[in-house]
């Protein structure tokens, strides 16, 4: 792996968990429970959810939830996942992220972060594997502490702001009370395209996602 993500312990390698570590980013605080900016979050809420899961805090700065993502074929419960939330504030993410990574020997390309993105309009949801970090600070923090990009994300489209806003401000905003009901189909979706990327794999997951198939 790229420099920072040591794994490997000893002399000899360490067979790495075949666990998923499934990163919902966001902010800590009640207050920014229902912003835009903690869409990730709310994902991982769904995804606890359908399995049965619940949150608990972990040592290593964060609140988990270990659980069996979708089904395999023939009715077998899928792999295992730990859902994360930081405990630390988004543009803080990295620390908490690299910890659990080595706490569950989970390597990069078991990593999955949900984020919120300006830059897709709303509801629309995107697979991709590494490159930049689109100003995300989340993001950044994270490819920051591991020593490398090459991790998939879940993009959540949030649109951007129209009139004056500022970006900021529109982040931290509750999602319109008008729009929860699409919200929540779109939460939905966004939790069927993380279990497809647990079960079949990334390439398979950004195929049906992006085609519509």
């Amino acid at each position: 792996h790229a420099a920072g993500c040591r794994f490997a312990t000893g002399s000899g390698v360490t067979r790495l968990s075949e666990s998923w570590l499934i990163v919902g980013l966001g902010n800590p605080e009640a207050r920014y429970l229902r912003n835009r900016h903690n869409v990730g979050q709310m994902v991982l809420d769904v995804l606890a959810g359908r399995a049965g899961g619940s949150f608990v805090n972990h040592r290593q700065v964060a609140r988990i939830a270990q659980v069996r993502i979708g089904m395999l074929p023939g009715g077998a419960p899928g792999p295992k996942a730990i859902l994360a939330k930081s405990n630390s504030f988004m543009n803080t993410s990295g620390g908490p992220v690299k910890n659990l990574m080595q706490y569950f020997s989970i390597s990069p390309d078991h990593l999955l972060v949900i984020h919120d993105e300006l830059d897709i309009p709303e509801h629309e949801l995107r697979l991709k594997l590494g490159g930049g970090e689109n100003g995300h600070n989340g993001l950044k923090s994270i490819s920051t502490a591991l020593g490398t990009r090459d991790y998939a994300r879940l993009r959540v489209g949030i649109g951007r702001p129209v009139g004056r806003q500022s970006v900021t401000d529109f982040v931290l905003a509750d999602f319109p009370k008008a729009t929860l009901t699409q919200w929540a189909t779109t939460l939905e979706q966004a939790a069927d395209a993380v279990e497809e990327v647990v079960t079949l794999g990334l390439a398979k997951a950004q195929m049906r996602l992006h085609t519509g198939n």
